[in-house]
């Protein structure tokens, strides 16, 4: 295996398009590391450019210390995963595990040895007969990332390879690619634009949004201390709630204004690192909102009337339209059963202090992270 370095890559296309904006970073030996973003953000562009399927506008592309900028892809000792299968619809599973060693001239007997060692480890030993249009979804899909392991690449490439699988197949696949890696030794590039496949799957995750890197992180980092809005809309589930807000105080007591709801903060937390401009973003993720009984009627409530309800088994998922916004709150189905569940009805929910994030509204950048991200550890 070996280190892959992304320096100040861009790619620009010839009508114009600015794919990619000078991104960088580098995927250390034998580890996971994901390319994450929306439809276009640029992800399957740049694992192209890794692959030299596509040339760089600008910017180089190291693997192993060996700058492979201009190199052909089979120079690069690399191997791709798409997410379609790519199998030889007329080959038995055997002769398409077998060719990319038949092209590099592997003698027979090392070339069935190496095959049965890695239909074992995938358990397809069953399955090497047959021909692909026998084979389930699954199953095809485990052979082609069998013919990418076969050989001993420099780096494995996946465009989204689970991307068409059912939910449950995915979940079954997610658990297999990440004990693949880790039986391999494997060093992989992966495209995702699923978040929950790079939040269980990636040692760490390159965000990536209109051609440029939005934060990289492991994935629990980013979703406990985001670096922009963006960041934290796009992790986490439900989406995190992002309302306008004001930063005031009364009496020296400092305060963020939504509507005509007054919500107190921590002076210190407030005032930790650079100044805040006056309007901010207000940001909170649906499960930190606490659904607020009819008979409490003090400081910080905030009240609206249900616009949907949800329920999704132990959860209950609440839009609740207030002023000109809509709230998500998320809470358990004993929790929801004190509060009415018809559209229309009145309710009422309080932000605690302590998992408020604030963004900047020009920049998106994130101002404040939520204080229970900022304690030492206990």
């Amino acid at each position: 295996m070996a280190e892959v370095r992304i320096q100040s890559l861009s790619k620009t296309f010839k009508d114009g398009h600015v794919a990619l904006s000078g991104i960088s970073f580098d995927v250390a030996d034998r580890e996971a590391v994901f390319l994450l973003g929306p439809s276009g953000a640029g992800k399957t562009t740049t694992l192209r450019l890794v692959a030299g399927l596509d040339d760089a506008s600008e910017g180089r592309v190291l693997i192993g210390g060996r700058d492979v900028t201009d190199l052909t892809p089979r120079e690069r000792n690399l191997a791709m995963v798409y997410d379609k299968h790519s199998l030889f619809p007329h080959l038995s599973v055997f002769e398409n595990l077998a060719y990319p060693l038949r092209i590099r001239k592997m003698p027979e007997a090392a070339l069935k040895a190496r095959i049965a060692e890695l239909a074992e480890t995938l358990q397809i030993g069953q399955l090497l007969d047959r021909r692909p249009a026998q084979l389930s979804g699954g199953q095809q899909q485990r052979v082609a990332i069998g013919r990418a392991l076969v050989r001993e690449a420099a780096c494995y490439l996946l465009d989204e390879p689970i991307s068409h699988l059912d939910a449950q197949l995915r979940a079954k696949m997610r658990v297999e690619f990440k004990r693949l890696q880790r039986d391999f030794n494997a060093t992989m590039l992966y495209v995702s634009h699923d978040q929950l496949e790079a939040m269980t799957m990636a040692d760490r995750i390159v965000l990536i949004n209109r051609g440029r890197i939005e934060q990289i992180a492991q994935p629990q980092e980013i979703f406990d201390r985001p670096a922009t809005q963006f960041a934290a809309s796009f992790i986490g589930e439900p989406v995190m709630n992002t309302l306008p807000a004001r930063i005031e105080q009364e009496a020296g007591a400092p305060f963020l204004a939504l509507g005509t709801a007054r919500l107190a903060v921590d002076r210190a937390w407030l005032a930790r690192g650079a100044a805040l401009p006056k309007d901010v973003i207000l940001g909170i993720r649906p499960q930190q909102i606490a659904l607020s009984p009819p008979d409490d009627g003090g400081p910080g409530r905030i009240e609206g009337t249900i616009f949907t309800v949800e329920t999704l088994g132990s959860r209950v998922i609440f839009d609740i339209e207030t002023g000109e916004s809509i709230v998500r709150v998320m809470t358990t189905v004993d929790a929801a059963r004190l509060h009415p569940e018809r559209i229309g009805a009145p309710i009422a929910f309080r932000f605690p202090a302590d998992f408020i994030y604030l963004f900047d509204p020009v920049s998106g950048r994130t101002l404040r992270h939520a204080q229970f991200t900022e304690r030492p550890p206990a």
